[in-house]
């Protein structure tokens, strides 16, 4: 925890907050970097923002996931084990609540990425995606190999999962919400509920602002 509460600490360094006219945006997490091209012989200078970079993973339904599989969505991550027997189940009591929220919402996932690929194979996400009452495509639990899974975490600015010497997983509770540009747009503890509430608001809030620049 200590450690993520340094890294959020440098993330808000770089987070930009802004308002267009009476509309609210949420911040951008992460590092950036800026480019300078030349257009109609002038320089341009653009902001590149940290993203989440291409991934390959496997669903509850044995069906390939990958960064493509987001393409104009909004979606939500985190990081859990089946077995685990503490943060866990409270964490996804609250996901249940984004997921009925915006189940029917098209251009929005949850993506739940298992830290014990050897334990939790497909059928066992599949029993524990029944178990939660999930179903369709809104909310996929994803397995891919544990290497890849730890390093995926750090761009989405979270402490990356450990096991310690008794093979005990150890991770952060944190939801991270992602818009269509794959920028991180928000972390919020998976365990509280003010939090999760927070949450809905801000998604509504990112989805407003997606529509606003279509509309643009």
């Amino acid at each position: 925890m200590r450690k993520l509460a340094i890294i959020i600490g440098i993330v808000l360094l770089y987070a930009a907050c802004k308002s267009d006219g009476n509309k609210a945006t949420l911040p951008i997490y992460g590092n950036r970097d800026t480019k300078t091209d030349t257009v109609d012989g002038k320089p341009v200078v653009d902001t590149i923002y940290n993203t989440i970079p291409a991934f390959k993973f496997v669903n509850q339904y044995g069906d390939s996931v990958t960064e493509k599989s987001l393409k104009g969505d909004i979606y939500v991550a985190d990081f859990f084990f089946t077995t685990c027997p503490s943060i866990c189940p409270i964490m996804h009591r609250n996901m249940l609540k984004v997921y009925n929220e915006f189940k029917n919402v098209a251009d929005f996932k949850i993506l739940s990425h298992t830290i014990d690929p050897k334990h939790d194979t497909v059928p066992v996400l599949k029993k524990y995606a029944d178990a939660l009452g999930i179903n369709g495509n809104n909310w996929w639990l994803l397995q891919g190999t544990k290497e890849d899974t730890y390093t995926l975490s750090a761009s989405y600015l979270v402490s990356p999962p450990q096991e310690n010497a008794k093979e005990k997983f150890i991770h952060d509770g944190y939801f991270i919400l992602v818009d269509k540009q794959k920028r991180v747009r928000g972390t919020y503890d998976g365990t509280l509920e003010k939090e999760v509430d927070r949450l809905i608001a801000d998604i509504k809030t990112l989805r407003a602002e997606s529509n606003t620049q279509i509309a643009q």
